[in-house]
């Protein structure tokens, strides 16, 4: 089973989180399911409604998109960010590769997150949108 500091480290990485405080990622960290998952196990299927924000702790998974690999996740690595905001179809399968560890935030944790902590809505956004650019490679007008 993972430590809650390395946890709190993975959380850090990953960018709607990336401006928040150590308290802050302590209430993410706090609220978060950690799961142990088989290899095999299918995490997200596409084409389905997405629900689970995941960030991996330990193990590999493989994202498919129409049968095809188009990703590998590892430690730190995470998926399903968007589904909190907004629960629309997944765009790809992700598989359990290895015997993993996984936190999972669900959108009622998130809920939970965001009432604890109000200041982590305005943080949470402004990494969503450093991703955003960093995705698009756009820059503010």
């Amino acid at each position: 089973m993972a430590r809650k500091g390395v946890f709190s480290d993975h959380i850090k990485a990953v960018p709607m989180f990336s401006v928040c405080t150590r308290k802050e990622l302590q209430v993410v960290a706090r609220l978060s399911t950690e799961r142990e998952v088989p290899a095999g196990k299918v995490l997200t299927e596409q084409g389905k409604p997405g629900q689970e924000f995941v960030i991996v702790l330990e193990g590999t998974a493989a994202a498919t998109r129409n049968g095809r690999k188009v990703k590998q996740f590892g430690p730190g690595d995470y998926f399903g960010e968007i589904a909190l905001l907004d629960p629309g179809e997944r765009t790809a399968t992700v598989t359990a590769e290895t015997p993993m560890t996984i936190a999972v935030v669900s959108p009622s944790e998130f809920g939970q997150m965001l009432d604890e902590v109000p200041a982590l809505a305005h943080k949470v956004m402004r990494g969503l949108a450093r991703q955003i650019r960093e995705l698009t490679g756009s820059k503010a007008v």
